[in-house]
This record gives C-alpha cells, structure tokens and sequence, in this order.
C-alpha cells in the first residue's frame, strides 16, 4: 500500500496527490478509475440525468480528479474535464444495489448515488424525507458513481457492459 492508499483508508478522502496528476499519460494510468453504473432500463432521458447528477456530487468531493481548464486558438475557456477518464456502464436496478453497498463498505472509495426517489419528487427537502423512510435494502438506485483504485473498482463492478 503507498503513502496516499494509507492516507484515503485513515482519513476517507479520496481524490489524487497534487504530484500523480499526469494528464500526458492514458487515463489507464491513473491510479483511480471512475465509473458510472446507470440503471439499464431507463430511459435516454432519465439515463443521462441520473449520470449527470452523480457526476456533479463526484467532482468537488474527489481531489484532482478535473483537469485544467482548456482554452482554445481564440481565447475562449473551456472548463477542465476528468483528466483520468470516466466510464459510463449499464446495469440492472439488483446489481446497481449490489454495486453500492460493495464500494460503500471499500475504504478508499468514494461513492455517490442516485436513488430513484430523487426523480420522482420535485421538492429536495420531500426527496430527503423519502430516503429518511426509505430501508437501505429498499432502495432502488437510477446511478452509482465510484472512484477508487483501479483494481478495486475493477473487480467491484466486473464486466459490466458500456452503457449504449
């Protein structure tokens, strides 16, 4: 285990050291994969909103994991985008379940979710109150996002297919 794997299994931050952020080397060299299991059967809409959502609740919770902004021939800034890679996959609603509580109980791995609940309420405050009623093993999830060492997630999420 390295200096940084220790650090993420003492104080739970995950994200990458200021001196591992390569973004001249493949996102396969990376030492931390993140991945976005969308629920299979939903739709396009659906699918893409939930994935959406996941990604904006990783982002700022996992260091370094945007690279620099952009800026192109004629001045204009485009916001940085994951330098390591983010791959979307395809899942049923039984295996998004099984997928989170396995990377919720792996230290060093961050998990964000989407349960079903929060497409079906309009209110936050009623979204949060559903989820406060709401037994784990109940939930059903529309996306999970995790980021955790590339082995780890590997065999977290299996062969999953990419999401078409």
């Amino acid at each position: 285990m390295n200096h940084q794997e220790n650090k993420e299994m003492t104080d739970g931050v995950v994200g990458f050291a200021p001196d591992e952020i390569d973004p001249t080397t493949p996102t396969r060299a990376a030492r931390l994969k993140w991945v976005v299991v969308v629920n299979r059967d939903l739709p396009p809409g659906r699918a893409v909103n939930a994935a959406v959502c996941v990604a904006a609740a990783t982002s700022p919770a996992v260091t370094g994991i945007l690279g620099d902004d952009a800026v192109d021939a004629d001045g204009n800034v485009h916001a940085g985008l994951p330098w390591a890679g983010c791959t979307i996959l395809a899942a049923d609603t039984g295996t998004l379940r099984t997928i989170r509580a396995k990377a919720a109980s792996s230290a060093g791995t961050f998990v964000a979710d989407m349960p079903a609940a929060a497409q079906h309420t309009r209110v936050y405050a009623d979204y949060l109150a559903t989820i406060k009623e709401t037994a784990a093993d109940d939930i059903d999830y529309y996306a999970v996002g995790i980021v955790g060492p590339r082995n780890r997630i590997d065999k977290i999420v299996g062969k999953l297919p990419l999401m078409p």
